[in-house]
């Protein structure tokens, strides 16, 4: 045995042997399998279903076809693997919940978006769907190649002619070896927009692709919560955004709530959702559902959840999101095949990428009708001539012996090819009446004119571009549809990149009752004093607008409660709302606890080393803290100020450290000093006394005091009045102050006391959620004593809640000024004065 030869066995390195036969093994998954083609976003086994059922004549003019049969047209010519394999593939292109837009009309069961399996290919019956037909138009022009199949027997197309962008509109995943792709779907009539856009201005950024594209757009609708990760993997190639489904809460007329859920994220198991929102309810994980039921029908989904009475549906809504698959990651890794090799791709290149793919398609489309039309026109050349000389030819046809002779003799005698000879002995007699005559000649004629305008085409790249703007925006009218995923700005649990957010003024509003939301500054209009003003958003009976802040989406927004907390978000990360709605309940905004309450809220455009925060509480209280020290605070906020008991936190505002400040009380009275007064103390500091309280009198405003400031005080019952600041002197802190007005029971106490410079308008809003908002400069300036003119026409029972001054320079829509045309009294405008009593007994003791 050891003497014989080693005939046919050859000595290999295994090391060797392994890493090449592995990387062939890697290759042949990544390019025959696993990635789409960047051209037209299909993989081989896609390409080969569609090719098949057009090979079939399967088309969506067509009847339905058993699956069955297009599937074994598939494995028997295009692709050697298994039946289920390939019906699976088909099963998921006829999905309305997996593709953006199906490219197989589906007859039967295909399963649903609960995770039930399609009846077997036996069962179902299929056809190409009609935008299906777009990736194959023009296949049989030679616009593509073709290779052989597995065998040899058939040819098979190695890319679409794809008349749309279909990687990006029906986006794809596959799992390769050692990379993966996972593409999102999109809006068709937005990536349509995206070409035209990039075939317009070829260096088109990023920022402006995505005023075209601004991200997917799932089957299963949702909301994609934040930018960001949109611009991250348009930029990239690799990004994530968070998906969440799109919920709503319904109140009864009992008071219970109930959430219903109408979308879910996309690939996220309706069935399984369910399930597992009743094992956290059942394991006491979340509490306060009552009843899960699945109500969805062919009208679409609907999931209802019934909270118990008291429960709150945000909160049970914000643990749904946290805890199930009501709130997923979509993972965006746009790896494509270019040119046979797989590449991480941005979206300007996916987009690049395909124009090129359709420039190609549509020169070779145009060389090969150009072809056709000079063919033809050969064809008829050679009649005309025949036609001229139908005599001779005649004469020379009857005196050949063979076709063979007769066709020799007409291309020596008048100068033919062989291909015009034969197409003249093949002409019918009836082609020498005049009539025919005269239409040979007509379609030669228009034949010179289409090969002039082919050629035209060819030589001119803008015309090819045009025409590639001309059909896609053909397909675009005919089968762009209505977007289904909302992009919003983002949640709490994102952190948003502020250079996709629109720097706008905004008015944030805080309810009695914790409802907060954002409207565009420019929703309330000017209106003239003493009107009845326009309705601000819609309160229950037993809510009312007690706090607003004029701000920009991206300033920071520092919450301070009646407890001496604090809690800091962006503009941005408060929720936006129409003027009429009611908004989000606070502790979805910001953790405060159940007996806490927001009182104060100041807006922050940078936070200086030079800066600080006054603030003064419910009895009188005052501290100066450096605004650094709020420069990072948790999420669960930070202790601000350490109140006494039964105490509250009322007002904060924001200083350079050089200013004076005044402290309004209920009663009317007034006290003015230096912030200097205030020393600078740490955020746990208790503070000292700002102002000494009569009994039964509170504080109902802190300002800060410029040069050259008025006072504007608000009455309950919605008078007002201005007073200069030079009538108010300046005192030690601590006192008892002086009267600012005269309290009496025609006006009301003071609900409110602001400074102005004249600049302002300022709006009011009433418990009943009525808004006024008028130019300040209409209010009259008067002495400290005087009650004041009426500033809003209150109804029954109605007291002012909210007074804020905000800037005159908003454009406020036309469409918003529907509010009711306000009006004056003018017995209302006198003015009641009195005498005051000042008692100004000045007491700087440390709290």
């Amino acid at each position: 045995m050891a003497d014989m030869p080693n005939r046919g066995v050859k000595e290999i390195n295994l090391n060797t042997e392994m890493r090449a036969s592995f990387l062939d093994y890697a290759m042949s998954v990544i390019v025959s399998r696993a990635l789409p083609d960047v051209r037209d976003g299909l993989k081989p086994v896609h390409r080969r279903i569609l090719y098949a059922m057009q090979d079939l004549g399967n088309t969506a003019d067509k009847p339905y076809k058993k699956s069955a049969r297009i599937v074994g047209d598939v494995i028997g010519k295009y692709h050697p693997h298994g039946d289920s394999a390939v019906y699976d593939t088909m099963v998921r292109m006829a999905q309305d919940f997996s593709y953006r837009y199906m490219l197989v009309d589906g007859h039967g069961n295909f399963g649903s978006v609960d995770g039930d399996a399609a009846a077997a290919m036996r069962y179902t019956e299929s056809r190409m769907s009609k935008i299906a037909m777009e990736l194959l138009r023009d296949i049989n022009k030679n616009t593509i190649d073709y290779k052989d199949n597995y065998d040899g027997q058939e040819k098979e197309p190695i890319v679409l002619p794809s008349r749309f962008p279909n990687l990006l509109v029906n986006g794809t995943s596959g799992i390769a070896v050692g990379m993966a792709t996972n593409i999102p779907p999109h809006h068709l009539g937005e990536t349509i927009d995206g070409v035209l856009a990039l075939a317009e201005n070829p260096a088109i950024s990023t920022e402006e692709l995505m005023d075209r594209i601004p991200g997917p757009d799932f089957p299963t609708g949702g909301l994609i919560l934040g930018r960001s990760g949109i611009r991250r993997a348009y930029e990239t190639g690799k990004g994530s955004v968070l998906v969440r489904a799109k919920a709503e809460i319904e109140t009864k007329p009992n008071g219970r709530e109930t959430i219903l859920v109408h979308e879910i994220p996309y690939q996220v198991n309706k069935a399984k959702l369910i399930e597992k929102i009743a094992e956290l309810v059942r394991d006491k994980k979340i509490d306060g559902i009552t009843d899960l039921r699945d109500e969805s029908d062919r009208n679409g989904m609907r999931i209802v959840m019934e909270i118990r009475r008291d429960a709150s549906a945000n909160v049970v809504l914000n643990n749904l999101y946290k805890q199930t698959a009501m709130q997923t990651s979509f993972g965006i890794n746009m790896l494509a095949l270019v040119n046979g090799q797989p590449k991480v791709l941005s979206l300007k290149e996916t987009l690049h990428h395909y124009l090129e793919h359709q420039k190609v398609v549509i020169t070779r489309r145009t060389q090969y009708e150009l072809a056709k039309a000079e063919d033809r026109a050969h064809i008829l050349e050679g009649l005309r001539i025949a036609l001229d000389h139908i005599d001779a030819i005649i004469a020379l046809i009857r005196s050949s012996q063979t076709t063979e002779e007769a066709r020799n003799g007409l291309m020596e005698q008048f100068s033919l090819s062989e291909r015009q000879s034969q197409a003249i002995l093949d002409m019918r007699l009836q082609r020498l009446t005049g009539l025919e005559r005269d239409k040979i000649e007509e379609e030669y004629q228009e034949l010179s004119k289409l090969i002039d305008e082919l050629r035209a085409i060819l030589a001119d790249e803008q015309r090819i571009l045009q025409i590639i703007r001309d059909e896609l925006t053909e397909i675009k009218e005919r089968f762009s549809d209505a977007r289904r995923t909302e992009i919003t700005s983002g949640g709490a649990e994102v952190i948003e990149d502020e250079d996709l957010i629109p720097r706008e003024a905004s008015i944030i509003t805080l309810t009695h009752n914790g409802y907060i939301k954002r409207v565009p500054a420019s929703t309330y209009r000017s209106q003239s004093r003493g009107g009845r003003g326009m309705q601000g958003m819609g309160t229950n009976e037993d809510d009312f607008v007690e706090h607003l802040l004029y701000t920009s989406t991206h300033d920071t927004i520092l919450f301070f409660t009646n407890k001496g907390k604090v809690f800091r978000k962006k503009g941005y990360e408060i929720p936006e709302f129409g003027r009429t709605a009611k908004g989000l309940p606070i502790v979805n905004v910001v953790e405060v606890d159940k007996e806490e309450k927001v009182t104060t809220m100041i807006r922050v455009s940078e936070f200086k080393e030079d800066s600080f925060l006054v603030f003064t509480t419910k009895y009188g209280t005052a501290k100066r803290v450096p605004l650094a020290q709020f420069a990072n605070i948790r999420t669960n906020g930070l202790i601000a100020i350490l109140l006494k008991e039964e105490d509250e936190l009322i007002s904060v505002k924001l200083t350079d450290g050089s200013k004076e400040i005044v402290i309004g009380t209920r009663d009317g009275q007034l006290i003015r000093f230096p912030e200097t007064d205030l020393r600078s103390m740490g955020r746990a500091a208790g503070g000292v006394r700002g102002i000494r309280l009569r009994d039964e009198d509170w504080v109902v405003g802190m300002e800060v005091l410029e040069s050259g400031d008025f006072i504007l005080v608000v009455t309950e019952k919605g008078y007002g009045k201005l007073t200069n600041e030079s009538e108010y002197r300046i005192q030690s802190r601590g006192g008892y102050g002086i009267k600012t007005a005269t309290v009496t029971e025609k006006n009301g106490p003071l609900s409110a006391v602001r400074t102005v410079d004249g600049s302002e308008d300022i709006i009011i809003i009433t418990e009943h959620g009525v808004v006024i908002r008028f130019d300040v400069n209409d209010v009259s300036i008067n002495g400290r004593s005087a009650q004041g003119v009426k500033l809003i026409r209150l109804g029954d029972e109605e007291t002012v809640a909210s007074v804020a001054k905000v800037q005159k320079d908003i454009d406020v829509p036309e469409e918003d000024q529907e509010a009711v045309e306000p009006g004056t009294n003018a017995d209302e405008d006198e003015l009641l004065t009195e005498e005051p009593t000042e008692q100004e007994t000045n007491d700087s003791e440390t709290i």
